[in-house]
This record gives C-alpha cells, structure tokens and sequence, in this order.
C-alpha cells in the first residue's frame, strides 16, 4: 500500500503504511518512526508508532506543513528504511488467576478450555509490541492464539489494577497504571512497565518480543518485594538487527 497522509491540525501529520493489525505492515512503521527520529528533520517533536501508522508532531513555527511532508516523503524513499532494526526478548513474570486474573474463569466459560490450558496457552507464545496507547506504557501485543480469543467486557471496570495482564480479541496487553478498563483480566505482573521517574520510564517499546512465565502467588510477593529494594533482574535479550 502506498503511503497516505493526513493533517491532524497544524502540527501533526499521520502516515499510513496499511491496513488492520499485520506484523509486516507494523515492521514499516516502526522502520518509518526510527528513520525520522534520526533524519534531523527541523522542527520534528516527536514521532508516534501506531498498529499501522506513523504520527508525526513537529513545529510549524519551525518547518511549514509543505516541507515537512516533503522531508517524510523523502525519507519514505530512504533505502535504510526497509532495513529491519534489532529488537529485545523481554520476559514478565505473571500470577495467574485468583485475585490475580479474576476473569480467568469467564474466559474458561467463553473458550471451553480449562484454567491451566488457557495459561499455558497465554504462556505459550512470543508476543509482538505493537504499540503502546491507552495509558502511558500500556503495550498492545499480539497475536493471541485464535483459542483464546474473547470479546472486551459488556461492562468496563471502574479501577483495573496497575499490572493486570489482560486479553480481548486477539491481542494482550498490560495495565501500567491503576484505571479503568475492559479486557478480560487472567493475571497480573508484578514488574512495573511505567515508572515516570525513572531516566527510561516504558519498559517496553513497539516492536519487543514479549513472553509471559506462569508465576505462583508466593513467587509473585517474592518478585514483589525485589522490585521495590531494586534487587529484581528482569530477563532481556537483545537481538541484533539481521
């Protein structure tokens, strides 16, 4: 598909690369957002990879709209762009079910699987990033395996706690924060993916290959309890770009 543009008022310009949620079509935008982000483009702010789309903010004071278009345009043609970057293998401890994942049971009753196969299932596949959105370091991963496959909650909870490994469709996501949500909960980490006052605050980013590891409750409180004295060592791979 080639590329459209579209204005978001006067400082924003979105790039679609595609269409629905594809790995291929997501590998673009995320080529896309790290050529822009080292091309040196006047007035560019920030770049925002999305499932299939790039947003660009920048300053019209700066770079006119005109030029700025023409700057990504240019970019798009960059031969670099099709290079595939490296990536991290991150692994998440996760307790599943109980107070941890309070929808486990429901999504039983929609899949017909039992407990440990919807865990094992869950566990058993290496997630794509997509993107984060929602709240600041919620990651949308995917794919979920088309068995576990359930529709959002008919009526979203008030409070979600921060942690909570959620799926609906066939994505899986992270609250990183306390809020309100929809998915369906089937465990929780107990590894901060958001911390603000930190130099990097998002644990994860697009584009990280993300496991889950099935956890019990007393490992959870030990995990816990590491995390706040920071002696807790989270396990990240970093793979080279081919």
């Amino acid at each position: 598909m080639k590329a459209e543009f579209r204005w978001l008022g006067e400082g924003a310009l979105l790039v679609r690369l595609g269409e629905g949620i594809d790995p291929e079509v997501n590998a673009r935008v995320r080529r896309l957002a790290a050529a822009l982000d080292a091309a040196g483009i006047p007035g560019l702010v920030e770049t925002v990879p999305t499932y299939r789309s790039v947003l660009v903010i920048f300053d019209p004071l700066i770079t006119a709209p005109g030029a700025l278009r023409e700057a990504v345009e240019e970019v798009l043609e960059r031969p670099d762009v099709g290079h595939s970057p490296g990536y991290r293998e991150i692994v998440l401890p996760v307790a599943y079910g109980g107070e941890f994942g309070p929808d486990l049971e429901l999504v039983c009753s929609h899949t017909g699987l039992a407990p440990d196969e919807v865990v094992a299932k869950h566990a058993g596949r290496v997630y794509l990033v997509y993107m984060l959105g929602f709240l600041p370091g919620f990651a949308y991963a995917g794919d979920l395996s088309p068995e576990l496959e359930v529709p959002r909650l008919p009526q979203p909870r008030v409070r979600v706690p921060r942690g909570s490994v959620a799926i609906a469709g066939r994505q899986t996501g992270i609250y990183s924060l306390d809020s309100p949500g929809g998915w369906m909960l089937i465990g929780r980490t107990p590894v901060p993916t958001y911390r603000p006052r930190a130099a990097e605050p998002f644990l994860l980013r697009p584009g990280d290959r993300l496991r889950f590891l099935p956890i019990s409750p007393e490992q959870y409180r030990k995990i816990e309890a590491q995390v706040r004295t920071g002696q807790y060592r989270l396990q990240v791979k970093e793979v080279s770009p081919e």
